[in-house]
């Protein structure tokens, strides 16, 4: 761009130029440039001095403008349920601005209001993928009780799942017993739904019906259960029923049985208590038998049981997970079960007689280097390991990336 200097024409016509003539332009640029109408208007609110009416109004003036430069692009994600990611940043980012602006300052009613109808709109229809956005941007517009209410009641009139649960939280927030009590109690369905009730019972003092709607909610509620779980086994502890308190806990570290969880309620059970539920959780390991329950018996020291899962028949899909946790349990088990490991390692092999990418060659490698350390580093076997591998090299002379990805694994891949 050509540098301005002072003979510019610009500059001298600005220099002649009434102050009505340079109102006038302005008022012309700005009203067909938003984001030159915003630049305008923050640059001026620091610089001129304007009583604190006008101050609060350019202040909200330029923050609506800062949403009606990204509604554009807002409405293209809404009408085709997304754009490209350059697009979908762009936009994230400017709605964040708008919301950090929006809480360092009390919009005019008037915009606050006209804000709020375009925001809602967007929560309303769902599809730019921006409602996270949209409701902090929300948020941001209530600065009392009142405000909040008010937002409560938008949410409400929706008629939707999420802009309920957050009219629930808004009147629970501010203290509405009876509208949030009302919502609530329209929709109890879920093990969360249930436990949101309760803590509300139990943070209003009310500590009876927040047990008995937990207890309700264990009968009742389907999904998630771990809070209502705890909720229950903490209050069974502080009445001293020892044996309630180990039911839920047993059934809230089984609901989805990991090592992690096992060795949690095996920690938590006395002696004569953990031969109770040992059994119980063996009786769940041989229902799920999936790689936890694998883990737990490896923990157990129960070999023979884990090399259940290493034995036919084979999953085809094994070699996908590269060095996945499941082959380091069957790096544990190879001295001892050497022939059942090296069968489940050339079974964990993809198809080598195909071409491939780079990647998956790569993949294949790591398989193939099991079967090595097996024949030659546990059962001392090198012309057996010699004589798999050549047919392997052999059959793949063809492809030279296959090669190379072998030999960058395997260290006597290139001497076979």
């Amino acid at each position: 761009m050509k540098r301005i200097g002072n003979d510019d024409p610009l500059k001298s016509m600005l220099k002649a130029a009434t102050r009505a003539d340079l109102i006038a332009l302005l008022l012309e640029i700005a009203g067909e440039n938003l984001t030159i109408r915003r630049h305008c208007i923050d640059y001026l609110k620091g610089t001129v001095k304007i009583d604190l009416s006008t101050h609060r109004s350019a202040e909200s003036s330029a923050a609506l403008t800062l949403w009606y430069e990204v509604e554009p692009k807002l409405s293209e994600l809404d009408e085709y349920g997304g754009a490209d990611y350059d697009t979908i940043d762009a936009v994230d980012e400017v709605l964040h601005q708008l919301m950090e602006v929006l809480e360092e300052l009390t919009l005019d009613e008037e915009d606050r209001e006209d804000l709020l109808d375009e925001v809602i709109s967007y929560i309303k229809s769902g599809n730019a993928g921006m409602d996270d956005n949209l409701y902090d941007i929300a948020y941001a517009t209530c600065k009392n009780d009142g405000d909040l209410r008010e937002l409560a009641k938008r949410f409400e009139n929706l008629d939707q799942h999420w802009p309920l649960e957050h009219a629930r939280q808004i009147y629970r927030k501010i203290g509405d017993r009876k509208q949030y009590l009302e919502l609530r109690n329209k929709r109890l369905h879920y093990g969360m739904d249930y436990y949101d009730l309760v803590a509300f019972y139990w943070e209003n003092g009310e500590k009876i019906k927040a047990v008995e709607t937990a207890r309700k909610g264990m009968e009742l509620a389907e999904g998630r259960m771990d809070e209502l779980r705890m909720f229950l086994a903490d209050r069974a502890k502080e009445d001293g029923d020892r044996e309630a308190y180990l039911e839920y806990i047993f059934a809230q570290r089984t609901d989805y049985l990991t090592l992690s969880s096992y060795k949690e309620l095996e920690k938590e059970c006395r002696k004569g208590e953990w031969e109770k539920y040992e059994g119980k959780i063996i009786d769940l390991l041989e229902k799920n038998f999936d790689i936890q329950a694998v883990k737990i018996y490896m923990y157990r020291k129960e070999y023979e049981m884990a090399l259940r899962y290493f034995k036919p028949p084979f999953r085809s899909t094994y070699h996908i997970f590269g060095e996945s946790e499941l082959f380091s349990i069957s790096k544990r088990l190879e001295v001892l079960f050497p022939e059942e490991i090296l069968a489940f390692y050339r079974s964990s092999v993809g198809n080598l007689n195909v071409s491939a990418s780079r990647k998956i060659y790569a993949q294949n490698a790591l398989g193939i280097m099991r079967v090595r350390r097996i024949l030659v580093e546990v059962m001392k076997r090198p012309e057996e390991w010699k004589a798999y591998a050549l047919k392997i090299k052999s059959n793949n002379a063809k492809r030279p990336a296959f090669q190379e990805e072998f030999a960058r694994v395997i260290p006597d891949w290139d001497s076979i």
